[in-house]
Parts: structure tokens; sequence; C-alpha cells
């Protein structure tokens, strides 16, 4: 896939970041962690329907639906951790909505290309690869059951 066949929701996602100067990509970053959308109350009471995400320091759980052929990203990640939290809410609001072919046509180093690698360490974008690739993981057993 290449940078022009992303799928337009993380496209917009990543050019809004490059349109930034470096420094205010962090504001929009900790903008996308008050945006993480809320999981479905019957989240709540059923963490075993989630998955850690080990490659992130802070706690960090996913857990994707697919309704037909579209998928949708559910991610918690505590305030305290407001980087974590923006990585998740890009990917949950990014790939929810996609098909499962558009979920896993995604490139693994879609975290490398939204311009925030001088902005936050290596160990944080691994963290975010860490949930892309825990998600593609998800669609791909689902979409075979």
């Amino acid at each position: 896939m290449t940078e022009d066949e992303l799928p337009e929701s993380l496209a917009e996602i990543r050019d809004d970041f490059l349109d930034l100067p470096e420094p205010e990509r962090l504001q929009l970053l900790l903008e996308f962690s008050q945006e993480l959308p809320e999981a479905p109350p019957e989240y709540a009471d059923h963490p075993e329907l989630y998955e850690r995400v080990a490659e992130c320091q802070s706690p960090v759980f996913i857990a994707i639906e697919l309704e037909g052929d579209v998928v949708t990203m559910h991610a918690t990640a505590p305030e305290e951790a407001p980087t974590t939290r923006g990585f998740a809410s890009i990917l949950a609001q990014g790939l929810s909505g996609l098909t499962a072919a558009e979920v896993l046509a995604v490139p693994d180093d879609f975290p490398q290309s939204i311009g925030l690698t001088r902005v936050v360490s290596p160990l944080r974008i691994s963290g975010m690869t860490g949930m892309l690739l825990r998600a593609k993981r998800q669609v791909r057993a689902k979409a075979m059951m």
C-alpha cells in the first residue's frame, strides 16, 4: 500500500500532523488523547474481551469487533498516560469504520509516518506499532471465524 493508498481516515490524521510544525504535533496528540471513544458498556464488566498491548508501558487494552466486514476498534488507556492514550485514540478513530481488508492493508509503519518520531520517544512509537499489529491480528482472527 503506497502513501496514497492509506485509508482516508488515517490519511487525514497523518496529514493533520504533518501540516503542523513539530512542536505543535505533540499538542494535537494530546487533543486526540481527550477524544478516545468510550467503549460500549458491555465491555466494562468483561475485561477478558480486551487484549493487553504488552509493548506499551502504560496499561493499554484493545478489542476489535467485526460486524459484517466493518471493523470497530475499542481501546482503553489511562488518562495519566496522554501520549499512549492519544495513539490509542488515533487508531480507534482511524481504523473504526474500515473494512477488514483495509485494516490489514494499513502499513505496519503507519505510526512512524505521522511525524512524531522526533517529538516522542521511540518506545512510545513502538507502543503504537504494537497496538496496530495487535488490532490487525485480531481482525485477521475474527475475519477467519
